[in-house]
C-alpha cells in the first residue's frame, strides 16, 4: 500500500504499522491524510491476516492537530463545506474506533487537538514520559467537537470538561490519570513497551478479540451517526461566531486574540 502522507508496513506476524509521515508539518491532519487513514483502515479491517495495528508517527510530534492550510480553507469556506470536511474527519475516527483489531498507539512529542482524537480511538496507548497533550481549540474560539464523542468515551465527562474548556497543555502522567494513556515509559523504552503490548494481544484468538472489542463498545457511550452529526453541527455553529473569526485571525496574524491579556 503506497500513500503520500502515511506509511503502512506489515510484518510476518500480521502486525501492521501505520505511520503518520508528515514530519515537516508535525503530522498535522490534512485532507489528504484524513483520506489516506480512512483508506488504510478500511483495508486492514477486512484483512483476516492482520492481528494487530500500531499507530505511530515520524519526526518530533505524534500529531499537532489540524493542518494550517486545511484550517485556512475552513476559515473561508461556507457552512456546507465545513460540515462536509468535519464529517470526513469524523468518519476517519469512526473507522479507527470500529477497527476489529487491537489498535496500539505509540505516542511521542506533542499530541494536540485531532492528535488527542487519534489516541482516544486506540485500545492501548503507550506514551513517552516527555509527551505533551492538549485540547487547544478554545484558544482559537473553537471547540473540540468532532473528536469529542471519542474523548468523552475515553475519559468521561468530568475529566474532559476542564480540558475542553481551558485548552491547557498537560503531560503524559496527567494524560494517564485522565484515561488517554495506558502506560507511560521513558522515551528510550517506548519501542519495547509497544512490542510488549502487541505481544499481549497476539495470544488472543483474532475473531474473539474483534468481538470482544465490539462488545465493549456496545456497553459504553453510544457513538451513533446522530451523535456524530450533532457534534459537527455544533462545530459549524462555532465557526460562525465572532470569537472564532477573531481567534483564527489572531492565530494566523501571530498575535493574541482580544480575550487574552
Amino acid at each position: 500500500m503506497t500513500f503520500d502522507t502515511i506509511r503502512c508496513a506489515i510484518d510476518q506476524r500480521g502486525v501492521a504499522r501505520v505511520t503518520l509521515a508528515r514530519s515537516e508539518k508535525h503530522n498535522a491532519l490534512s485532507a489528504t491524510m484524513i483520506g489516506e487513514l480512512t483508506a488504510v483502515v478500511g483495508r486492514l479491517a477486512t484483512d483476516a491476516s492482520i492481528r494487530a495495528v500500531i499507530l505511530d508517527a515520524e519526526g518530533k510530534s505524534f500529531c499537532a492537530g489540524g493542518d494550517l492550510d486545511w484550517m485556512r480553507q475552513q476559515f473561508s469556506a461556507d457552512r456546507p463545506t465545513r460540515i462536509a470536511e468535519a464529517t470526513r474527519l469524523a468518519m476517519m475516527l469512526k473507522a479507527l474506533n470500529d477497527l476489529p483489531k487491537p489498535l496500539i498507539a505509540r505516542v511521542h512529542g506533542n499530541a494536540f487537538g485531532g492528535g488527542v482524537g487519534l489516541i482516544s480511538v486506540c485500545d492501548t496507548v503507550i506514551a513517552a514520559s516527555g509527551a505533551q497533550f492538549g485540547l487547544t481549540e478554545t484558544r482559537l474560539g473553537l471547540i473540540p467537537a468532532t473528536i469529542s464523542p471519542y474523548v468523552i468515551a475515553r475519559t468521561g465527562e468530568a475529566r474532559a470538561r476542564p480540558l475542553f474548556m481551558s485548552a491547557r497543555v498537560f503531560g503524559a502522567e496527567e494524560a494517564k490519570v485522565a484515561g488517554f494513556v495506558t502506560t507511560v515509559v521513558d522515551g528510550t523504552m517506548l519501542d519495547g513497551a509497544v512490542e510488549a503490548a502487541v505481544t499481549a494481544y497476539l495470544v488472543a484468538a483474532p475473531g474473539a478479540a474483534g468481538r470482544a472489542k465490539r462488545l465493549a463498545r456496545s456497553l459504553g457511550l453510544p457513538i451513533t451517526d446522530a451523535v456524530i452529526a450533532a457534534t459537527i453541527e455544533q462545530l459549524a455553529d462555532t465557526w460562525e461566531t465572532d470569537e472564532a473569526r477573531e481567534g483564527v485571525s489572531a492565530f494566523f496574524e501571530r498575535r493574541n486574540p482580544s480575550w487574552r491579556q
